[in-house]
């Protein structure tokens, strides 16, 4: 957190921070790990998903928006969402399918 009061988060891919595996299974899944993975950053610095203010994701298959979506937006109370963009890539890191990173403000 800078004095400013804003958190930077890194881009997070689906590690299992239970084994640090990447999770590897469909978007879905891979979009909950990803921002439990966030959530838990998050709740480190005491914020929650409401101190967003936006997020960039990054998808290898751009096909997979709407699942990935549904899954996303189901974090965000109140249907109150940041700003976002969403990008398809050729590749991330360790062969993930999606790799999101957010700004937040206390």
């Amino acid at each position: 957190m800078t004095e400013a009061g804003i958190l930077f988060i890194s881009g997070q891919i689906p590690i299992d921070p239970s084994n640090g595996q990447l999770l590897k299974v469909d978007i879905k899944m891979e979009t909950e790990q990803v921002m439990k993975n966030i959530g838990a950053i998050l709740k480190t610095n005491n914020l929650d998903f409401t101190n967003v203010v936006k997020c960039t994701v990054f998808l290898t298959n751009m096909d997979d928006f709407q699942a990935m979506n549904e899954i996303y937006a189901g974090f965000f109370p109140d249907k109150i969402y940041p700003a976002r963009e969403t990008i398809q890539v050729v590749h991330l890191p360790l062969g993930a399918g999606i790799e999101i990173s957010a700004i937040a403000s206390k």
